[in-house]
C-alpha cells in the first residue's frame, strides 16, 4: 500500500467521524411527543398492538398489525429473546418516628446474607445514614439506611433474621410491579400490571424494567412462527433502572450507563452463529436484547457465551455483528433506547419514523406499539 493509499484511508476515515458527529449529541434526539401519545395501559390483547415495519433498504414503511409479523419471517430464521423476570420492586412504607410515607425501589440485590440492596427512596429529602424504615400494614419488615452516597441512591439493610427464603416471600407479598415512572405517575398500579408488565417466556428474576419489545408476543403466535420453521432462542439481562435515567451530559461518548447481569449460553451462541453462517434471519427482540447479544462478540463477528455484567450503550454510528432486523418499542425523547435503534435503523430514517408514528398516533413508551426494523 502507498503512502498516498494510506493518506487517502485516513482521509475518509475522519470525514466519516466528522460526518457522523451530530449524531453523537444528545440535542439530536429531542422530539416533541405529545404527552396523550404515552400508553397508560397495554393493548387489549397482545399481539393487536399495531407494528410499524421498516424497510432501511429502500427507506419504506409499512403500517401493519403485530400479529402480521408471521409474513416477514421463513424457515431457518431465528428470534433472540430476553427472558428475564420482573420482581415486584416496589415498596410503599413509612420513615421511623415522622410516620412520612415513602415508596422504595429496590434496584440491586448486594448481598443475600446481609440482605444489602441498593435502592431509591421517593420523597429522597431527609433521608438519613440510620433511618429506620417501616413496611406492611403491620410494620413487620424494617430496613435501616446505611448509606447515601452511591450512584445509585442509598444502600438499605432489611433488618431480617429469617430464613433467606422467607425474606424473599416476604419481599414477594409487599412489593408491586415497578411500572415507569411515566405510568405510575399517572394512575394506580392494577393486579392486572402483575402480569401485562412480563413478557410470556419470562423465567428468571432480576430485572427492575421489563424488556417490552416482548410483550406483543403469544404462546399462539409463537406456536406459529415455530410451524413456519422460526426458532426462539434466548438470553437473560437483567434490566435495571438506568435504561430509564435521563442522560446528563451533550457529548455521549461521555455517558457511563449502569452495568446489568448478563448471561448468554452456549447454546445460544450456536443457534444464533449457525442461522448467520446460513444467511437467516437473526431478529433481535428489544434494546436489551440488542445491547446484550452486541456485548459478547468475538473478533470474528460472532457470539459468544458470557457470564457477567455489561454496560454496553450503543448510539450511532455503530457497526453491528449479529442482527439483520429488530423489533422495538417506541422510545421517549433522549433515551438511550431511542438512541440504538437509530444507530440501527440509521438516525434521519429513525427520526422520520417517529415524526410519522406521532402523526398517526401510535402509541409510545412500554405498553405502547412497536416496529420491526428489516
Amino acid at each position: 500500500m502507498t503512502f498516498c493509499q494510506i493518506l487517502t484511508i485516513f482521509a475518509n476515515f475522519f470525514e466519516y467521524i466528522k460526518s457522523n458527529t451530530k449524531y453523537m449529541k444528545l440535542s439530536k434526539f429531542r422530539y416533541y411527543l405529545p404527552q396523550e401519545l404515552i400508553s397508560q395501559y397495554p393493548a387489549e390483547h397482545r399481539d393487536e398492538s399495531r407494528l410499524m415495519v421498516l424497510h432501511r433498504d429502500t427507506k419504506t414503511i409499512e403500517h401493519r398489525a403485530f400479529k402480521d409479523i408471521l409474513e416477514y419471517f421463513d424457515d431457518g430464521d431465528i428470534f433472540v429473546l430476553n427472558n428475564t423476570k420482573v420482581f415486584p420492586a416496589l415498596l410503599s412504607g413509612v420513615k421511623e418516628k415522622t410516620g412520612a410515607k415513602i415508596t422504595v425501589f429496590l434496584l440491586r440485590e448486594l448481598n443475600p446474607e446481609s440482605r444489602l440492596w441498593d435502592v431509591l427512596v421517593d420523597p429522597a429529602r431527609k433521608i438519613r445514614i440510620g433511618n429506620k424504615l417501616y413496611f406492611g400494614e403491620d410494620q413487620s419488615l424494617v430496613a435501616e439506611v446505611i448509606d447515601n452516597t452511591t450512584s445509585r441512591g442509598r444502600t438499605i439493610r432489611f433488618l431480617y433474621d429469617g430464613r433467606y427464603e422467607d425474606f424473599k416471600k416476604h419481599i414477594q407479598e409487599l412489593g408491586q410491579t415497578p411500572l415507569p415512572y411515566e405510568i405510575r405517575s399517572k394512575r394506580e398500579i392494577e393486579p392486572e400490571d402483575k402480569e401485562r408488565y412480563q413478557t410470556i417466556y419470562a423465567k428468571h428474576e432480576g430485572a427492575v424494567i421489563a424488556p417490552a419489545a416482548g410483550f406483543h408476543f403469544t404462546r399462539e403466535m409463537m406456536k406459529r412462527l415455530e410451524l413456519k420453521g422460526v426458532n426462539f432462542t434466548e438470553i437473560t439481562l437483567h434490566t435495571g433502572l438506568g435504561n430509564f435515567r435521563g442522560i446528563e451530559v451533550e457529548d455521549l461518548h461521555k455517558h457511563k450507563p449502569d452495568s446489568e447481569e448478563l448471561f448468554i449460553s452456549q447454546e445460544t451462541a450456536n443457534i444464533v452463529n449457525n442461522a448467520k453462517h446460513n444467511k437467516k434471519n437473526v431478529c433481535i427482540v428489544g434494546t436489551t436484547t440488542m445491547k446484550a447479544v452486541e456485548s459478547a462478540v468475538t473478533v470474528s463477528r460472532d457470539l459468544k457465551p458470557f457470564k457477567g455484567w455489561t454496560n454496553k450503550f450503543i448510539f450511532p454510528p455503530y457497526d453491528f455483528s449479529i442482527a439483520t432486523c429488530m423489533i422495538s418499542n417506541f422510545h421517549l425523547p433522549q433515551s438511550s433506547m431511542l438512541m440504538s435503534v437509530a444507530a440501527f435503523a440509521g438516525y434521519d430514517f429513525i427520526m422520520q419514523a417517529y415524526k410519522e408514528a406521532i402523526e398517526k398516533k401510535y402509541r409510545f413508551f412500554t405498553y405502547g406499539d412497536c416496529m420491526l426494523i428489516l
